[in-house]
């Protein structure tokens, strides 16, 4: 594969990712022939920590109706909501700078790097997120606690995914 061949790939993927989010798909897999006995199989796909929140909002949709009143006049209350429903938009959330494999620890076997309840400092390594077999170390940003992993290990990520909450 020539130089421009692979970067042409790695555009072609980060365009499956963001096709990926902005059509809120789960999974999309593609395969492009090159030659006789040269391709590129790419599958790009996603487990949204929405999915988890979803079935417990559908099954108690009546009284999320009912809620939003209330909700509105308690502060405290709306907070939490707009935690569930996009973890993104948390201010203490990691995201991923790149798409990629999320992995919680350093090698097989190995203990994970944090877990729910982990105190960090800024810069200790959070995850690692394989791209183009690379390792790429996460570190944390500022110093916290973490309150929410929101990734699985050996899960697919994209660019700009949350991984984790800090706070």
């Amino acid at each position: 594969m020539t130089k421009n061949t692979h970067d042409a790939d790695v555009a072609f993927i980060q365009a499956l990712a963001e096709l990926l989010n902005e059509n809120d798909l789960t999974e999309l897999q593609v395969k492009r022939d090159y030659a006789e006995d040269d391709s590129l199989n790419v599958r790009v796909s996603r487990k949204p920590p929405q999915q988890i929140v979803a079935p417990q909002q559908a099954q108690s949709a009546p009284a999320h109706y009912a809620a939003p009143a209330p909700a509105a006049s308690a502060p405290a209350a709306a907070a939490p909501a707009a935690d569930n429903s996009d973890p993104a938009d948390h201010p203490g959330a990691v995201v991923s700078p790149m798409v990629g494999t999320v992995y919680m620890q350093a090698e097989p076997g190995a203990p994970a790097f944090i877990s729910v309840g982990t105190s960090v400092s800024e810069g200790d390594t959070l995850l690692i997120v394989e791209a183009m077999k690379t390792m790429n170390h996460i570190p944390a940003p500022r110093s916290g606690t973490v309150k929410r992993i929101l990734v699985e290990d050996g899960a697919a990520v994209e660019f700009g995914a949350p991984l984790v909450i800090l706070e």
